[in-house]
């Protein structure tokens, strides 16, 4: 049997990023439940670092024997549409109280997460289950009347004493929540949003705490209330791969007082992400081209320095003027890739490119130590490519800056769905902190893994060499 502190370390290492501090806190809280008798399922749960999904790391049966479960869940996924409290709390740092949830191996239940959290944010979650497929009558329904007539009346009083842009809103989510924080009313738009969010039951009647999605909580809404109560607070938040921006207004309607409208901005956020997407690939074509086009500055002025001929060196010299020239105008022509590509055959075309630019440096050799077939979309293969590219092309440049005697090597596998591609050198290295703020080298690939792959970075130096991973999902 797998010890389950090596189990959680294994499963961090896997599909986070936390530091190992934050690894060995969690096998310390582990610990403390095998130590203790619980009378529900206890489970510690992370956040995936390159997916939009929790990972199981811990699982503690009750001591009574009555689980819920039949077979080991530690290593299953936790997805947002079966587990809503879960993502929630990783996300904001909001303890998230009886949301349903639907288990791996298809049971409801009513979980309390709590969030586990370093002087950071949030690194894992506790969550606590018991069961309720027996009991749970109410399900989601957003097709039939929610409210009584006076009820009715009522909301629309109350988001008429918002404000007047309100009327402009009705599309948007509204939740109006009582003194006690419970939410009170709402309309249909709240309903698709929370169930997009994967809340499996109405929502109606839930705590502020439990629905909140900007990290707030209600003793804290009610202080601002306090101290600012006819300013209308908003925040922008991502969830679940959409944005949202939160208004928060305090309204006085009978018991009524805190009224909350989510307007879905996803649209307008992927045009601007489409926009820096846009302007980092500029950056890279002029980037590329700036380097290449000096490699062939640099042999024309090795030429004109060779030349006794003092024409035929004025000749050259225009040539380079003219070559850097053409600088500012270039465009980046790319040839159509078929729907699926092999990652290997990428790895060497870019491999035998960067050899040819830097045919002086002969000492240095590129091994590819990958073997396993991995095919992937054209996209990423090009963001892919354009990485490896500028890992070499620094590795070349810096790493053995005077061409003496070294080697690359590049490694690309694929494990439980997620590919890794490593690049490593045996130079000089170079300081991490402050290449990783100077290089637009290196912000080019920081900027392609985590907007173009979604995927996680490591980079570490010595002067025994360098090694950068990146990681992503298949």
């Amino acid at each position: 049997m797998i010890d389950f502190k090596e189990q959680i370390v294994r499963l961090c290492n896997r599909h986070t990023g936390l530091a190992d501090t934050d690894i060995v806190r969690l096998t310390e809280i582990a610990e403390s439940f095998e130590m203790s008798e619980v009378p529900d399922d206890v489970f510690i749960d992370v956040l995936s670092s390159v997916a939009n999904e929790a990972i199981v790391v811990y699982h503690r049966r009750p001591g009574n024997g009555k689980s819920l479960y039949r077979r080991p869940v530690a290593g299953e996924k936790a997805l947002r549409e079966n587990e809503p409290g879960v993502l929630r709390t990783l996300e904001t740092g909001i303890m998230s109280q009886g949301l349903v949830a639907n288990t791996q191996e298809n049971h409801l239940v009513r979980q309390t997460v709590y969030p586990i959290k370093n002087h950071e944010g949030v690194i894992a979650v506790v969550i606590y289950e018991k069961d309720v497929s027996d009991n749970i009558q109410a399900h989601f329904n957003v097709t039939g009347t929610q409210y009584e007539d006076g009820e009715m009346s009522s909301m629309l009083t109350a988001m008429l004493r918002f404000k007047d842009s309100i009327i402009n809103q009705l599309e948007d989510a509204v939740l109006v929540f009582n003194k006690h924080g419970f939410l009170k009313l709402k309309n249909k738009k709240a309903d698709a949003y929370y169930r997009q969010l994967g809340y499996l039951e109405d929502i109606q009647g839930l705590h502020y705490d439990n629905l909140s999605l900007d990290q707030t909580v209600f003793s804290d809404v009610m202080k601002e209330h306090s101290t600012s109560p006819s300013c209308p607070l908003t925040t922008d938040v991502k969830v679940a791969g959409r944005y949202y921006q939160v208004k928060r207004l305090f309204i006085a309607e009978r018991d009524l007082c805190i009224g909350v409208i989510l307007h879905d901005v996803t649209e307008i956020k992927d045009k601007e992400a489409e926009i820096v997407s846009k302007s980092v690939a500029i950056r890279e074509i002029h980037h590329r081209v700036k380097n290449n086009l000096q490699t062939v500055a640099s042999l024309l002025r090795i030429q004109a320095r060779q030349c006794e001929s003092p024409e035929a060196k004025k000749c050259l010299n225009e040539s380079v003027s003219r070559v850097l020239a053409i600088a500012a105008t270039h465009e980046l022509l790319s040839t159509e890739i078929e729907a699926q590509v092999e990652l290997l055959d990428v790895i060497r075309l870019i491999a035998s490119n960067i050899q040819r630019c830097f045919v002086d440096c002969k000492n240095v050799n590129i091994e590819i130590a990958a073997t396993q077939s991995i095919c992937l979309d054209s996209d990423r293969t090009v963001a892919i490519a354009l990485i490896v590219s500028e890992l070499l092309h620094n590795s070349y440049e810096h790493a053995f800056g005077d061409c003496t005697d070294g080697t690359i090597t590049v490694n690309a596998q694929l494990e439980g769905g997620l590919v890794t591609v490593e690049v490593v050198d045996d130079g000089v290295g170079f300081s991490v902190e402050d290449g990783s703020h100077k290089s637009l080298g290196l912000s080019i690939v920081r900027s392609y893994v985590k907007d173009k792959l979604k995927g996680k970075l490591a980079i570490a130096s010595s002067c025994d060499g360098t090694t950068v991973a990146f990681t992503f999902k298949k």
